[in-house]
């Protein structure tokens, strides 16, 4: 590949690192140039490093002109850009070159020029209508697409990248002891040292640092501080220092050059800034081996999970990372333990070579995309009941985008959500309220519509919702989309014209079924459905990889949970009739806690409706147990039902879930296709909701236990699953 970077040159921090470090690994492999608009230092260690630079430093129309000759003529095939001169320069070449242009957002926009008003109702606002303009985005961290997706730009030009560090082994010019003292700090041997190095401005919020420095010094004597930086905020900063923290207990170092003898010299790095996208200060950290504690910003909480790589606290709240200083210096092998859990995660998930190469991907991806841009029809619309906080809705999802793009990676998928903007930012895709009628144009140029997972073909709900899925069904066939209903169950349709009018609309406009259990295919049939292909297959979510092992140690310590503990799951919801049979879970909870050793823990599937019930329950039982809310991520919720003993459930898709894992089940059967799953599972473990007694529960739950893990099944179904996709790539290839 050929590419052309573009960057004002006077960058300094996190930006320059990532620019120089990312082009001297890029040149091994692709053909990369670097222009800057100034002479300067950022130029010159650019040619150091080998780099091929041109630095342009005629008139802006001069420099935009020769730029785009230089593209043209040469065959660059991307431009990439970064900060806001250089967007300026992509956004007004776009026009005249073949080449799709990118640009890199390294910080929050809206916040580069905090403090300088002049500099941020000029050079921000045009900043800010250049990335708008510019087609492709790469943020750098999960965190920072999510905030340009949550300010309107399109989540499917949409990249995150993260800062990469060279982990190789670096021996410190000065050993920890000496390094401090050339700082003007001294120390004793048992001493615990804090530090942070950032700029001194108030995004970077050092004041936090100090207030909570101060407070840990009132209970913990042998702390020491070290702060490296500078900025418009270090008078203000050395005057609080002296009001809040002992003398000769700090010390601030100026800016640092030598970061190897700064990170080594360090027990514990902080960060409390108030917004970041994904801080080099903790990478860097890492890979001396320093415990970390951070502020829960940006895009932080994908390197330092609470509890298992480092500690989180709430930006400003000094209180709490007081209390977090205090702990880290009074146990030594915490600090030791979190350390080494974040380099094994840094070294892994965040270094040069895995930024380089996810470069690359992007520029693939970019290259793909940008052919496909005049396709007439292109991309896949789905409906279902999303964005309602159900899990398991949503769950759905999650598999339905997982196997789409299994089928085509770079195949743009559209949603219909209640909630389309919490839909955009959480599966990056286009989004529509669930009724906004602009859809329908969207449906006259996808490739596909697909009528997705659960049970939406029933009236139990209302008649109304069935009517909407039906119509859409029919309007999609209409705007020429091949109509696929994606693993889902039907019924119960119980008034007779809904019978009618839904087998009608069926038969007439779906070309493929899935289903997900063989009693949704005895009701289509019993409705009339003969014309489209039927398959019995299994519900998608099956398909849903559990969480990394790290991720769900974390969730699960946020809830107060040992991981290794032994649990039994209890997901319940409101139904005519629980109040009654509450007292009798709630006695079977606590029996499998005495007799078994399983602490009970109530999970709200949906958090609005299931939350009151959980608690009802978990009110009654009188020993050690838990009551939260489902993640909303589908691949925890997995992980977590994996580390379960056994699930007891009412809603279907907490079985599901589990059934995927081959974890033991328990249905407590509120509606047929709670006991239709588990028939289809052939396990008999399940008990009517009027029915429901403690000795029931515990005569169910000691089957399951005894039958233990179900691997078999689980990969069973799994194929099964598998078979959607299936059905899907058949239509988008017709």
């Amino acid at each position: 590949m050929k590419i052309i970077h573009l960057i004002s040159g006077g960058d300094v921090g996190g930006a320059k690192t990532h620019v120089l470090s990312l082009l001297a690994g890029l040149r091994k492999t692709e053909d990369v140039r670097l222009v800057c608009f100034m002479e300067g230092g950022f130029a010159e260690e650019a040619r150091q490093l080998g780099i091929d630079t041109q630095v342009l430093t005629c008139s802006f129309t001069a420099a935009l002109k020769t730029l785009r000759t230089m593209i043209n003529t040469e065959g660059f095939q991307l431009v990439h850009c970064h900060g806001s001169r250089a967007n300026l320069m992509g956004t007004l070449l776009q026009s005249k070159i073949k080449a799709p242009v990118v640009t890199t957002v390294h910080s929050d926009y809206r916040l580069d020029y905090l403090g300088r008003t002049f500099h941020r109702f000029t050079y921000g606002l045009i900043n800010a209508f250049c990335i708008r303009k510019i087609k492709y985005h790469i943020g750098v961290s999960d965190a920072m697409v999510d905030l340009l997706i949550s300010r309107g730009l399109d989540p499917q030009s949409m990249f995150s990248i993260y800062n990469g560090v060279d982990f190789s082994p670096i021996t410190p010019k000065l050993e920890r002891k000496a390094y401090l003292e050339s700082i003007g700090l001294s120390v004793q041997e048992d001493d615990i040292v804090f530090g942070i190095a950032a700029r001194l401005s108030a995004v970077k919020d050092v004041a936090t640092l100090i207030r909570g420095f101060g407070e840990a010094c009132r209970e913990v004597k042998n702390i020491k501080l070290v702060i490296a930086g500078d900025g418009e905020q270090h008078r203000e900063l050395e005057k609080l220092a002296k009001q809040c923290c002992p003398e000769g207990s700090y010390v601030f170092a100026g800016w640092v050059s030598d970061m190897d003898s700064f990170y080594h010299a360090l027990d514990v790095n902080t960060l409390t800034s108030l917004s970041e996208t994904f801080p080099y200060a903790l990478t860097e950290g890492a890979r001396k081996h320093c415990a970390t504690i951070a502020s829960r910003v940006g895009g932080v909480p994908y390197l330092i999970e609470h509890g298992v790589t480092g500690m989180l606290f709430e930006a400003q709240d000094h209180k709490t990372l007081a209390s977090h200083m205090v702990s880290l210096a009074r146990n030594g092998q915490e600090r030791q333990r979190l350390a080494e859990n974040l380099y094994e995660r840094a070294c892994t998930c965040f270094s040069i070579d895995a930024t380089v190469e996810r470069q690359k991907e992007i520029y693939q991806v970019l290259l793909r995309r940008s052919s496909r841009l005049k396709a007439r029809r292109d991309g896949v619309l789905i409906c279902g009941a999303y964005g309602k906080g159900n899990a398991g809705d949503d769950s759905i999802l999650d598999a339905i985008l997982g196997q789409m793009r299994s089928i085509d990676p770079d195949i743009p998928a559209y949603v219909l959500s209640r909630n389309p903007s919490e839909t955009r930012l959480r599966y990056r895709v286009g989004a529509y309220h669930t009724f906004d009628p602009r859809f329908i144009l969207r449906m006259c140029r996808t490739k596909l519509y697909i009528n997705g997972g659960g049970s939406l073909i029933q009236d139990v709900t209302s008649t109304r919702s069935l009517r909407y899925y039906l119509t859409n069904i029919a309007l999609a066939k209409l705007c020429g989309n091949p109509v696929l209903m994606y693993g889902c169950g039907i019924g119960p349709v119980s008034l007779p014209k809904n019978r009618k009018k839904a087998g009608k609309v069926i038969d007439r406009y779906a070309d493929t079924i899935t289903l997900r259990d063989p009693q949704s295919a005895e009701e289509l049939r019993a409705m009339g459905v003969t014309r489209p292909t039927i398959m019995i297959t299994a519900d998608p979510a099956l398909l849903l990889d559990g969480a990394e092992e790290t991720k769900v140690d974390g969730f699960m310590l946020s809830h107060g949970l040992d991981p290794k503990g032994h649990y039994a799951l209890f997901v319940l919801r409101p139904w005519q009739g629980f109040d009654e049979v509450c007292p009798e879970i709630a006695k079977a909870a606590r029996t499998l806690y005495e007799t078994k050793g399983l602490t009970p823990v109530f999970l709200a599937l949906e958090a609005g409706r299931d939350l009151p019930v959980s608690k009802q329950a978990a009110e009654l039982v009188d020993c050690p147990h838990h009551v939260f809310c489902v993640p909303q991520d589908g691949k925890l919720i997995v992980g977590f039902m994996a580390r379960m003993q056994v699930v007891v459930s009412m809603r279907l898709h907490a079985l599901i879930f589990a059934a995927g894992q081959g974890t033991p089940l328990v249905g407590i059967v509120y509606d047929p296709k709670v006991s239709g799953f588990m028939d289809y599972l052939e396990q008999n473990n399940y008990v009517n909701l009027n029915d429901v007694t403690a000795q029931a529960i515990l005569a169910l739950a000691e089957q399951a236990l005894s039958a233990g893990k179900d691997a078999d099944s689980a990969k069973r179904l799994r194929a099964l699953a598998e078979e959607n996709e299936a059905a899907a790539r058949a239509l988008l290839n017709q």
